[in-house]
């Protein structure tokens, strides 16, 4: 759900509609003349009818007449909230130095921003047209919560892109995502800390504090570490935490729960223990439920089943009775409207009309790579996976890819919009490709890799079912 500020880049410190918005003004000068060419590169600043700011680069040299529209990632509810244009200044170097525009807007508020982002991004278009006509291609590119936009801007103005590039994107949804993160975190309050808000959160500071006292006491003991893996399992998160350190053994169990507890202590709690009243503070209520869960068949689905078992097993804990506490425990229903306007903001249809390239890392903790799954599935359902094509790489962390890695992706996706069709390298190649930019691109070395994420625990897309009173969804079988 972190993206563009890294928010979650591996911790909180260093690190997710209204129509109508018109952009604001444009400087006089700009108006009308022709983007780039002009021996270095130009900046636009301006500002939308909403409040939210934008940002303009052209190139030095002559304009290709392609625009790529960057969407950021989550940005915490009250921070500093600058227009941005592109993921890193690396491949922003590099987009500009190849001929290309670049655009972005800041969104007009903080936090679950996907209400205001999508019209704020078609709105910073509008921006770009009228100070420098219409491009002859819009890419929009994005990552984490922005990935999530940028899924979201072909769903909804699918008119206006020529293609899109979604990098470590929320594209299981809203409604999914944050079902996916109750789930943990109803686990890990029933059987660690029954003191925690896990909806209807009324003090988000306090409950985080109180969330990370009790998951470090928990972290001291086996039993309180088989019920962090427990927990996390439910999400699916991976046992792999450090970025640029190896993915622990299949069977190191104790590492894998460490990274896990990493990822909770790092990352995670404060989306599902305090950033969640943010959401249900935009959505008018809770959007989130586990009425009708099992529990035991969604462990029996999880990638994390056998560490949970074999920690449970070492801490002398009986599995089977926490998953009767959790499907015994009284459950937690959503607000129809607060879903209604979850799934507004967004989920997914499946019916792209461009093509449509993703990116993922496998070590994924915050926004796991099962998303890719989800998004998938959802295509494949609307007859449309001929547009779509999915990279992953083997690294931990959350948008945790190189510059090269970037790069080589972009150039995928523009070879398809070239030549029609989509040449996809192997691994291998991909990797050489990455290599052959440079060490300044490469801050790691280059891991493609051939992956097949799992089923999403927790699938909801939309379609023909209305599971709320005015809302179009299914649970996906």
């Amino acid at each position: 759900m972190v993206g563009g500020r890294k928010l979650a880049g591996m911790a909180l410190a260093a690190g997710l509609t209204l129509a109508g918005l018109t952009a604001g003004p444009v400087a006089a000068d700009a108006a009308g003349t022709s983007c780039g060419g002009t021996g270095s590169v130009t900046t636009d600043n301006g500002t939308l009818s909403d409040g939210a700011t934008y940002l303009i680069q052209c190139p030095a040299g002559a304009w290709n007449g392609t625009l790529f529209l960057y969407s950021h990632g989550y940005v915490t509810p009250g921070a500093s909230n600058p227009a941005e244009d592109a993921s890193d200044t690396a491949t922003q170097g590099w987009l500009l130095s190849q001929g290309y525009a670049l655009a972005g807007s800041s969104y007009a508020i903080t936090g679950w921003a996907v209400a205001s982002a999508l019209p704020d991004q078609i709105a910073t278009l509008d921006a770009f047209g009228q100070a420098y006509g219409k491009p002859t291609q819009t890419i929009a590119w994005g990552d984490s919560l922005g990935g999530m936009i940028t899924a979201g801007l072909i769903q909804d103005y699918p008119g206006q892109f020529s293609a899109a590039l979604p990098m470590c994107g929320v594209l299981s949804g809203g409604v999914a995502t944050w079902n996916t993160a109750l789930d943990a975190a109803f686990a890990f309050q029933q059987l660690i800390d029954p003191k925690l808000a896990v909806v209807d959160i009324d003090d988000p500071t306090t409950n985080f504090e109180q969330a990370e006292t009790a998951l470090a006491a928990a972290q001291a003991t086996p039993q309180g570490q088989a019920r962090i893996a427990l927990a996390a399992a439910l999400g699916d998160t991976p046992g792999w935490f450090t970025t640029g350190a190896a993915e622990p053994a299949a069977t190191d169990y104790a590492a894998q729960e460490q990274a896990q507890f990493e990822w909770d202590s790092q990352v995670d709690f404060p989306f599902i223990f305090a950033f969640r009243a943010q959401l249900e503070s935009v959505a008018g209520g809770n959007p989130s439920w586990n009425t009708g869960v099992n529990y035991f068949q969604d462990i029996a689905k999880s990638t994390d089943l056998a560490e949970v078992k074999a920690l449970y097993r070492t801490a002398g804990l009986d599995l089977n009775a926490d998953l009767r506490t959790l499907n015994d425990a009284p459950r937690i229903s959503a607000d129809p409207s607060a879903v209604a306007y979850l799934a507004k903001n967004i989920a997914y249809n499946g019916d792209i009309s461009v093509p449509t390239l993703t990116v993922h890392t496998t070590g994924d903790g915050l926004v796991v790579p099962e998303n890719e799954q989800a998004y998938r599935s959802a295509v494949d359902r609307a007859g449309r996976g001929y547009l779509l094509q999915q990279l992953f790489v083997a690294r931990a962390g959350h948008c945790a890819f190189t510059p090269a890695e970037e790069i080589t992706s972009i150039q995928v996706l523009l070879n398809r919009l070239a030549t029609g069709r989509w040449n996809i390298p192997d691994p291998t190649t991909l990797n050489d490709e990455a290599a052959a930019l440079g060490s300044t691109d490469n801050i790691y070395p280059p891991a493609f890799t051939s992956y097949r994420p799992a089923p999403y625990l927790r699938p909801y897309d939309l379609g023909p079912l209305s599971l709320f009173p005015g809302v179009s969804g299914r649970l996906v079988p």
